[in-house]
Order: structure tokens, then C-alpha cells, then sequence
């Protein structure tokens, strides 16, 4: 009489919290096709040049060969929109729309993302530092984040960008007005995700993982940077995300009000400002940097919010 074998159970794979959001995040395929514009962006900013050679024209170079010179708009149909002028040329000066587009992307992303590591970096460090210590640190810390977080940023950025000079730190022209900005976008918006690491900390720091690292003799230092910090980024990326948008209309309104990116280096919003003295005759030029800005904002959103859904521990895989 022969013994059939025993079946043996199928392996059990344990999967990581990581893989797991990843495969939530590609079930949401709103939020991939957010994902999927974000890196289209990114891509065409840093490809500006080259984009520009192959289907466009140098973004500040004039065509007022192609400009009516009663009205002061572009020639030809729907703003002389062509195959060498994609989305037409700008009025008065007949510079390329399509070029001056592409660049502006450059513009708008840096300063978004170099604003929202600055209020991450700090926002982190306050908010881990203040929720880990209490007492009279988060004391200090809390009412900080009260005082910026009720502080007229708009009138103070209006204010300081428009009396920003011509050279300083070893910048000059735009380069300082973009650092200028980058500061004060960034310096003033930390209290917002400050807060979020701060209210995480609080409930991390009563974990049992805390209480054994510290009783195998961990210091602060080491609990922060090894069992904090790495519980903390999943809900700082999802923030950032949400936060970069958010940074990128800031300074198309700091631009629109002409105390941004300063001429001829191109910039969405005051590419709005200038479209809009030819909206009565010619309303398509606010279309496209208005739909720029619009696609770019609308795209983080979806994909800052299917991370937030991917992310959530209390969502099942």
C-alpha cells in the first residue's frame, strides 16, 4: 500500500506597506493619469531646449513681421496659430506662445519644488521635534506655528518682491527674485505640514517600537531619526504632493501681480497679465497659459490625493 505524498501549503509572501500602495495607487487610474502628467511636466521642463529647437521658435525672440500694427495682435487666425507657431504668437511682441510656454514650466515647477522642500525640511523638523519633547518645547513650537500661520503672507510677499534689488548673496536679475521667492513661500508655509508631523509624532512616540528602543538604551537622537522619521514619511510625501500645487498658483499670482519673474524671462502668470489687455479683441491668449496652469495644478491634485488613498493603513490591499 503506497502513501500518497503530503500536499505541501502554498508559500505565504508577505508583502511590504510600500508594495501594497503601490498597488493600490494602480487601481486608481485617476490618480495614475495625475502621476502620469506630473512626470510629462517635469519632463518637459528639464527637455525646454531641445522642445523648443525641434517645434518652436527662441521664446524671446520678436516676429512684429507677423503683427497687425493697428490692432497689435498676431495675423492670421486664432492668433496666427501655424505649424511654425503652434499655439500663435504673443501680441505686441509676436514672441512665440508655445516656446514661452514650455519655458515657463521651468519656472513655475522650480520654484514650487525647491519652496515645498524648504517648508518640508522645516515643517519636519519643528513638528517631529515638538511633538517627540512636549512640555515647554511644543509649548514654544505650537504657538510659532500660530503666529506664521496667521501672518498676511500674500501682502508681505507683494510687499518684499517688490523692492527686491537688482543683485545680492551673489545673485542678480531673476536668480534673486527666484530665491527671494523660494524663501518666502517656503519659510511661511511650514506651519501647515508642521502641524501634521507634529500630531503623527505625538501618536508614534507612545508605540511599543519607541518604548523598546528606548529601553535597549536609544537616545533622542537615534528614536527620531530611526523609528520616527521613517514612520513619518508616507504621510510628509503625501502632504508635499498636495503642498506643491498649492506653491505653483502662489507664484502665478505673485507673477500676475508684477511683483514675480520679471521680463523677458517667461512666466505663466504674468503671461495671464499680459493677455488680459487683449481679452475684449482677442480672449484665446489667457487660453494657454491659463490651461497650463490649470492641467498642472489639476494633475498634482489627483495624484496627491490617490497617494493620500494609497498610503492610508486603514484602507485594505
Amino acid at each position: 500500500m503506497t502513501i500518497a505524498p503530503a500536499q505541501t501549503a502554498p508559500e505565504i509572501v508577505g508583502r511590504s506597506p510600500w508594495r501594497i500602495a503601490w498597488r493600490r495607487l494602480r487601481r486608481d487610474r485617476i490618480a495614475l493619469g495625475g502621476g502620469v502628467v506630473v512626470v510629462l511636466l517635469v519632463l518637459v521642463s528639464a527637455a525646454a531646449p531641445l522642445i523648443v529647437a525641434l517645434l518652436g521658435h527662441p521664446p524671446n525672440e520678436f516676429h512684429q513681421d507677423r503683427i497687425d500694427s493697428s490692432l497689435q495682435i498676431p495675423t492670421g487666425r486664432f492668433g496666427g496659430m501655424s505649424g511654425d507657431f503652434l499655439f500663435g504668437l504673443e501680441p505686441v511682441n509676436g514672441r512665440d506662445l508655445f516656446s514661452r510656454i514650455v519655458y515657463g514650466s521651468r519656472v513655475s515647477l522650480v520654484i514650487a519644488f525647491l519652496a515645498t522642500g524648504l517648508s518640508v525640511l522645516i515643517g519636519t523638523v519643528l513638528g517631529v521635534v515638538s511633538g517627540y519633547f512636549g512640555g515647554w518645547i511644543d509649548a514654544v513650537v505650537s504657538r510659532l506655528m500660530d503666529v506664521f500661520l496667521a501672518f498676511p503672507l500674500l501682502l508681505f510677499a507683494i510687499a518684499l518682491a517688490g523692492v527686491i534689488p537688482d543683485r545680492g548673496f551673489g545673485l542678480r536679475g531673476n536668480g534673486l527674485r527666484i530665491a527671494v521667492l523660494v524663501f518666502i513661500i517656503g519659510f511661511f508655509s511650514w506651519p501647515y505640514i508642521g502641524r501634521i508631523v507634529r500630531g503623527q509624532t505625538l501618536s508614534l512616540r507612545e508605540r511599543e517600537f519607541v518604548d523598546a528602543a528606548r529601553s535597549l538604551g536609544a537616545g533622542h537622537a537615534r528614536i527620531i531619526v530611526t523609528e520616527l522619521l521613517p514612520n513619518l514619511v508616507a504621510p510628509v510625501l503625501v502632504y508635499a504632493t498636495l503642498l506643491i500645487p498649492t506653491n505653483i498658483l502662489f507664484e502665478a499670482a505673485l507673477s500676475f501681480l508684477g511683483v514675480g519673474i520679471r521680463a523677458p524671462t517667461p512666466s505663466w502668470g504674468a503671461m495671464l497679465s499680459d493677455a488680459t489687455h487683449f481679452y475684449q479683441i482677442a480672449p484665446h491668449f489667457m487660453l494657454f497659459p491659463g490651461l497650463a496652469i490649470f492641467v498642472t495644478v489639476l494633475a498634482f491634485n489627483l495624484f496627491g490625493d490617490g497617494l493620500r488613498d494609497a498610503l492610508d493603513p486603514r484602507l485594505k490591499g
